[in-house]
C-alpha cells in the first residue's frame, strides 16, 4: 500500500521520466512547456490511489496515468483559447507566448497522445477502460458546450449549471478513479461507489475554483482573479446571489454582467461587495462541505478496508482546503 505522498512521487517520477518532444518543434514544444509546468497531478494520482486501493499493482496503471494528464492539458489548452486565459500556473498560456493556431494543433496532438498511452499496456479490462475513457471524454466536451451556451443565456440556473460543472470538471476525477478501479478488476459496485465519490468530489473542486476566482490571490491561485466577473461568467456564486438579490441587487447584478469595461477593476469590485452584503461566500463554503460529506460517504462504502482509503481521504480534504 502506497501513502498519499508516496503516490503523489511516484506520479512525479513516471512525468519526469517522460519525453514528450519531436519534430516538428513547433507542434511538440508546446507540449512540453505545458507538462514542464507541472500542476498538483491531481487525476494520474486519482488514477493510481485507485489500482492501489484494491491492493493491485500500479505498475500496469501508469500508462492511463500518463494519458488523463495528458488529455486534461489538452483540455486546458483549449479552454484557455476560448476563455482568453492569459496566465496559467503563473506563467503565459500557450496561445499567448505562441499563438492560437499552436494552441488548437498542439492541444489535438495532446489528445491523440493521450489515446496512445492506453493502449500501450494490455489489459483483460482494456475494452472497459477505454469505453470509460471515451465517454469521459465526450462528456467533457458537451460540458464545455453548455458552458459556452450560458454565455448567451440569462435565464441559468443553479441545477443548470451544476449539471454542466459535473461534466466539465467532475467526470475527469470521477473517470480517472473508475479507470483505476477497473484496472484493479475491483466489484462493479466498489467501481461505481468511488466513480460517485470522484463525481462528488470534482463538484467540491468546481466550486472551490469559483470562490479561488473571485476571491484567490493571483500568486498562489496560479490563474489571474476575478476573471469569471470580467467575462461574464455564470458562476455558483452568481447565481446564488441573482437567488438571494432583492430587486435593486438583482437589478444591478444583472447590469454588471451585460457590461464589458475598458478598465474591469471597478465592476469586479462592486460585484464582489454586492456578494459581500449577500454573504455568497459562506453560501458557497456550506454547498462544498456538503458536496465533499456526499463524498466521503460514497468512499466509506467501498468494500476494503478502511487504512487502504487513507490517500484518497487525504487528497478529497487536500482539494477542497486550497488557500483563498
Amino acid at each position: 500500500m502506497y501513502s498519499l505522498k508516496e503516490l503523489q512521487t511516484k506520479v512525479g517520477q513516471i512525468f519526469a521520466s517522460q519525453n514528450f518532444g519531436g519534430t516538428p518543434q513547433g507542434l511538440y514544444e508546446p507540449i512540453s512547456y505545458t507538462l514542464a509546468l507541472g500542476g498538483k497531478r491531481i487525476r494520474p494520482t486519482m488514477l493510481l490511489a485507485a489500482t492501489d486501493l484494491f491492493g493491485a499493482d500500479i505498475e500496469q496503471a501508469h500508462h492511463a496515468a500518463i494519458g488523463i494528464e495528458l488529455f486534461h492539458n489538452f483540455t486546458l489548452l483549449h479552454d484557455d483559447l476560448m476563455d482568453r486565459s492569459p496566465v496559467r500556473r503563473g506563467q503565459p498560456t500557450v496561445y499567448r507566448r505562441w499563438n492560437e493556431n499552436t494552441a488548437i494543433l498542439s492541444g489535438d496532438a495532446m489528445h491523440i497522445l493521450a489515446w496512445q498511452q492506453f493502449i500501450k499496456q494490455p489489459h483483460k479490462n482494456l475494452q472497459a477502460i477505454l469505453q470509460t475513457f471515451g465517454k469521459t471524454c465526450i462528456e467533457i466536451h458537451e460540458g464545455q458546450q453548455l458552458d459556452m451556451d450560458f454565455e448567451q443565456r440569462n435565464d441559468v440556473t443553479l441545477d443548470e449549471y451544476m449539471e454542466m460543472i459535473r461534466l466539465k470538471t467532475a467526470v475527469l476525477l470521477g473517470g480517472a478513479l473508475k479507470i483505476g478501479a477497473l484496472y484493479a478488476d475491483a466489484s462493479p459496485a466498489d467501481t461505481e461507489r468511488l466513480y460517485n465519490f470522484g463525481i462528488m468530489t470534482g463538484l467540491a473542486f468546481q466550486l472551490r475554483d469559483d470562490l479561488l476566482d473571485a476571491y484567490g490571490d493571483t500568486a498562489t491561485f496560479g490563474k489571474q482573479t476575478g476573471t469569471d466577473i470580467k467575462d461574464n461568467k455564470k458562476t455558483a456564486l452568481l447565481l446564488i446571489a441573482l437567488q438571494k438579490a432583492d430587486a435593486k441587487q438583482k437589478e444591478r447584478l444583472q447590469q454588471l454582467f451585460a457590461s464589458t469595461p475598458q478598465q474591469p477593476d471597478a465592476k469586479i469590485a462592486e460585484v464582489l461587495d454586492i456578494y459581500s452584503q449577500l454573504d455568497i461566500r459562506s453560501d458557497v463554503e456550506q454547498r462544498i462541505a456538503e458536496l465533499h460529506n456526499k463524498a466521503m460517504s460514497h468512499l466509506d462504502t467501498v468494500e476494503v478496508d478502511e487504512e487502504r482509503k487513507q490517500p484518497l481521504r487525504q487528497l478529497a480534504c487536500q482539494l477542497q482546503g486550497r488557500n483563498i
